[in-house]
């Protein structure tokens, strides 16, 4: 697979503001008040332990808020998913000279779930920072979206989400055709303010380079939504509510 900090810095297509339905990618501009910043700000703080990426085990207290269905967050995924939308998966990212890295284009294809249970067409299974993860069919991938509150400004120095344009669309892909699919369209850079949240399609191709920027530090909040119910007994590793 092409390595985005290979590829990016060239040829990744600056300042685009594709939309998520043709795309798959769609960035709304001053979507956090100072107030869900300052929640989500205490979070890295109590959190970060100057680790450059978190797990989090659950969305309680001042987080708890802002993602729930009535929360800042939890409203925005309602919009798109309806009112049974959920957070699913929470991660923290700090880039910055000292925590600092590259991640090639790929697609996340594992889900967060409380216990294992053998069901048809998931796995294989792995655990992620003591989290217990499955592949599960590309179906429920499809049907998740993906958002990131910027807590900082993220200019095209300070490692901004890649993605491949309509690659959401196209299934899951072999690293080939990840390959292919770049030398035909280069990826997407996405840049923001802070305040600012990009909603993603999960199955959407994406990336980012290493942090180049001089000094200051990169902080998103990743979190996965999804409406739907696992089968078979399995359940998102996030309770809900």
């Amino acid at each position: 697979m092409i390595a985005a900090a290979s590829r990016s810095s060239r040829s990744a297509t600056p300042s685009a503001t594709p939309g998520l339905a043709r795309d798959g990618a769609e960035r709304l501009a001053g979507a956090l008040d100072e107030t869900a910043l300052a929640a989500i700000e205490g979070v890295f703080r109590s959190e970060d332990g100057g680790k450059p990426g978190v797990r989090l085990r659950d969305a309680s207290g001042a987080l708890g808020k802002v993602l729930s269905r009535g929360g800042a967050v939890g409203r925005i995924a309602r919009a798109w998913m309806g009112p049974a939308s959920r957070p699913v998966r929470i991660l923290l990212f700090n880039k910055r000279a000292e925590a600092n890295w590259a991640l090639g284009l790929h697609q996340d294809r594992t889900i967060a779930v409380a216990a294992r249970h053998e069901v048809d067409g998931f796995g294989p299974w792995t655990v992620k920072a003591g989290q217990l993860h499955v592949q599960p069919p590309q179906s429920v991938i499809d049907r998740m979206l993906t958002l990131r509150i910027h807590v900082d400004d993220v200019g095209a120095d300070a490692a901004p989400l890649l993605i491949l344009a309509g690659s959401h669309r196209l299934g899951r892909l072999c690293e080939a055709a990840i390959d292919a699919a770049v030398s035909a369209n280069p990826p997407v850079a996405c840049l923001a303010r802070r305040g600012d949240v990009w909603i993603y399609a999960t199955a959407i191709v994406h990336g980012s380079d290493a942090y180049r920027a001089t000094g200051g530090q990169r902080r998103v909040l990743q979190v996965d939504y999804a409406a739907d119910d696992l089968p078979g007994g399995l359940a998102w590793a996030l309770p809900d509510g």
